[in-house]
């Protein structure tokens, strides 16, 4: 029988494992994606989507989203309702938060002058949904 030392070493053990390969990422996209595209076959939905991520994970492009660039420009139309062409720094930064992007950058292009455009808004947008989406190590 393990003592509490032992177990909360297996634990931390346990922990460290998951959060260095990224796991719980893993299973949150994957689940996340099945709710949102719902499809007939979850097993073979799943099993495609966890092909074409091995297969992002060699080309660095294409990982799997649940945001197109269409979502991200309907975001962005949210934010900017009077149609002024850019939003502010502020609303850049929880907006991102708000799609979960990752590793952005927290003050692009326009963010002197507090004015983040939709060009700029996507990009980032992008780049952050694809890192995020990338749930593997790379070690």
């Amino acid at each position: 029988m393990a003592t509490q030392p032992e177990s909360r070493l297996r634990s931390d053990d346990a922990t460290e494992y998951l959060n260095k390969h990224r796991v719980l990422d893993l299973f949150n996209s994957l689940t996340a994606q099945l709710i949102y595209k719902r499809p007939d076959d979850p097993k073979v939905f799943l099993i495609e989507t966890l092909e074409n991520l091995q297969k992002s994970r060699s080309t660095k492009v294409n990982y799997p989203c649940l945001f197109d660039e269409t979502n991200i420009q309907a975001v962005f139309g949210m934010l900017d309702p009077t149609g002024r062409g850019f939003i502010t720094v502020k609303q850049y930064q929880e907006a991102m938060i708000t799609l979960g992007a990752k590793d952005y950058d927290q003050n692009p292009h326009g963010s002197d002058i507090d004015r983040i455009n939709l060009d700029t808004f996507t990009r980032e947008a992008k780049h952050g949904l694809a890192n995020a989406s990338a749930t593997f190590y790379e070690g």
